[in-house]
Parts: C-alpha cells; structure tokens; sequence
C-alpha cells in the first residue's frame, strides 16, 4: 500500500497545485475514528464547474484545501464495520457526505445531512463544508460507506463505460434532479439555462425522462453544437433579442412547460450585456421563460460572491424579479442534489445502454494528475471539454 497521496490543492484564486500529502486514514475531520469507512484508489475524478467558483474566488476556502468532489473509485482498505462492501469493489462516491443516520438522511434528503457539518446541515468532499477533504487525488478516504458508496455490479463492465459512470458522482444526478424538481416528464418542453457539463448533462436527461423539445441557452457556439448535433434546439445568447422571442421562433410559444437554471450567480446578461455580470440573470430567465403554472429547478449556484458587482449580492442576496413571476403561480426549487435518491437508475440506464447520446454531449477528455492545474486554466476561458482526472492511469485509452 501507498504511503503518500497526491492531490490537487487550491493555492489562490487562479493558481492550483499539486502537492504530496500523507496517506489518508480511517479518520473522521475531528480525529475520531471511522470504522465504518474505506480507502479508495482513485479511478477518476472530476473538474467541476462549482470547482471553478473556488479556482475563481467566488466561493472562498482555505489555501492548501484539496479540491474535488467527483470521484469514482476502488475500495483498497475497509473498516472493520463496514459489512456489505470489500476490498476491489468499484464505487461511485456521492459529493454529498452524509451519515445515513439523521432526520434528512433516513428521508433521502442527503443533501442537507444534519451531522456532518457543525457549522450547517450540508456537508461536500473538496468544498469547505465539513472539513471534508477533496477528490482530486491519488486516494480518498469515505465515511459511513455502507450507507453512502454505490457498488457498480460488474467491475469489467463499468471500466468499459467508466467515462459515463464517472459522472455518477455528481453532475449527471443533479442535472436529473433540477428536472424533475421542474416537472419534466415524457412530453414536456424544456428550456435549460447554460450549457455547461451539467447543462449538457440535464439536455441528456431530459431526453432520457422523454421530454419533446429541448432548448439549450449559452454564449459557446462549441457547447451549443454539442447539444444540437444530439437532437435539442439551441439558443445563442449573444445575440440582442429577448429570450422569449428566441424561444418562440424555435417552439412556436413564447414559455416552456419546465425550465431549469443550471449557471447560478455567475451569471451574465443577454445580448449586448452578455460582458457583464448579472448574478440573477439565469434565475430570472428561467421564470420568464416558464409557463404559468410550470415549475423551474434551480441548480447553479447561488451564495456570497465577493466578486459580485453590488454590495448586496456580495453578501448572497439578489435581485429575484419574483414579483413579474408571481402572477403565473411559479413553483421553484433550489439547492444541492441529494445524489442517491438518483444515482442507482441513472447507472443502471447507463450500464443498459439508455443514454448512448451522453459521452457525446459531455465531450469528456482524460487528463492525469499533473495535467490539471492547467485543465483548470482551459475549462475557465469557457472550454467544451470534461476534464476526467485519471490519476493511476487506469481509464482505457
């Protein structure tokens, strides 16, 4: 067994780093032992756009943090009350840490966790919230792994589709999740705000829940070609004309039946404002672009950002044009994914074939651990790319 671990660490906004560190133990943040965890040999491991709000400022964690909160691993060491995994199982790791114990956990909320966090009921590997450390690494340490690792039945045959499975972790779930907190169902029309990996990932999830026509927003022609040469409608967002206007030269109606904000406060305006900052704009699109009675999702991330344009959203509170959107009596939903109220169907739909568009829209590209600080540079100028981290060269070529 290894007796080092390297990772990818957050030195300053703009600047990562790779860095040795010690092996990781059976170890809760506090020092308290974990038996119930597991060592994982990291398989891959994921760059996130909600990674790009550390790399960038917005969201600000300690220097030296590891980063990452993507991970798909093997098991190398096991707890002694660990009961129903062992060592070689291959397994998705949910971003959200959670006990399986508390009030929220045994609702599948695991999401808002009520003990792995003191500070807040949300506790995230690589994120400052609970100490936890990130993924971006040659090894991992798991708690509560019973409760939290998805197994994939056949190892052989999710190494085949590892780059798929990869996305169990998190983005895939969570774009699954702001439809259907949406209300998309077979039928539906849809409008997904940015197309982003988590934007292009819930247009192949609207596909899979049967959706009609899909409606992807973004100012990246690369990123909107994905998603057109796989069978959605595309919305170029530098141009000057109202996105109502734009949804219905496309849909022949000026609203959709869902729409799902997958940008957050990184937002920015539409058209010839399509420079500057708006950290509402998405938000606010999806309400206007949503039909009365609809239902939008909201995904992207919204919290203090030191590198708004005002004061007030600075301090997390934004200007929500509710007021406009009241009348069509919205139904909005907005937070974190509880990733295992999904994963399990969303792997087995990928194990059986039912999303072969997905590698295709996600454009995924292997890079080792070394190649990432660089990665991270690319994917913020607004790369098309899904930067998958293979740390031991293990992802076939």
């Amino acid at each position: 067994m290894a007796d080092s671990n390297r990772a990818v660490v957050f030195e300053s906004p703009g600047t990562m780093k790779v860095e040795k560190l010690d092996f990781p133990k059976l170890e809760m943040p506090n020092g308290r032992k974990a038996p119930h965890g597991v060592i994982l040999k990291i398989v891959a491991t994921n760059i996130c756009g909600s990674d790009l709000h550390i790399y960038r400022g917005s969201f600000p964690v300690p220097q030296g943090m590891v980063m990452g909160h993507e991970m798909t691993g093997e098991i190398i060491e096991v707890g002694s009350d660990v009961e129903f995994l062992k060592e070689g199982d291959l397994v998705s790791v949910p971003f959200n840490v959670a006990c399986g114990r508390c009030r929220n956990c045994k609702a599948r909320r695991t999401d808002v966790c009520e003990t792995v966090n003191p500070a807040v009921s949300c506790g995230a590997y690589g994120f400052n919230l609970g100490d936890w450390v990130g993924g971006q690494a040659e090894y991992l340490f798991v708690p509560y792994a019973d409760f939290q690792l998805l197994r994939f039945p056949d190892k052989d045959q999710a190494m085949d589709k590892i780059l798929d499975l990869a996305l169990l972790s998190d983005i895939l779930p969570t774009a699954f999740h702001g439809l259907i907190e949406a209300g998309a169902k077979p039928g539906s029309t849809v409008y997904i705000a940015g197309a982003g990996p988590v934007g292009r990932c819930g247009a192949a999830a609207a596909r899979l829940l049967g959706a009609s026509c899909i409606i992807v927003g973004d100012y990246y022609q690369d990123r909107l070609d994905l998603v057109k040469n796989n069978g959605c409608e595309t919305i170029d967002l530098s141009q000057d004309i109202p996105l109502p206007d734009q949804i219905e030269a496309i849909l022949g109606e000026r609203e959709v039946d869902c729409g799902v904000d997958y940008v957050g406060s990184e937002a920015h305006g539409i058209g010839s404002e399509s420079n500057q900052p708006q950290p509402a704009g998405a938000i606010n699109d999806v309400l206007e672009a949503t039909r009365a009675g609809g239902a939008t999702g909201v995904i992207g991330v919204y919290g203090p950002d030191p590198l708004a344009p005002t004061k007030a959203e600075q301090e997390g509170i934004f200007p929500l044009e509710f007021g406009k959107a009241w009348i069509k009596s919205p139904r909005l939903s907005a937070g974190q994914a509880p990733i295992m109220h999904y994963n399990r169907e969303l792997m087995m739909s990928i194990l059986w074939d039912r999303m072969p568009y997905l590698s295709a829209m996600l454009n995924t590209k292997v890079i080792g651990l070394d190649e990432a600080p660089a990665a991270y540079e690319t994917f913020d100028q607004g790369s098309s790319s899904k930067f998958i981290i293979d740390p031991h060269g293990m992802i076939p070529a």
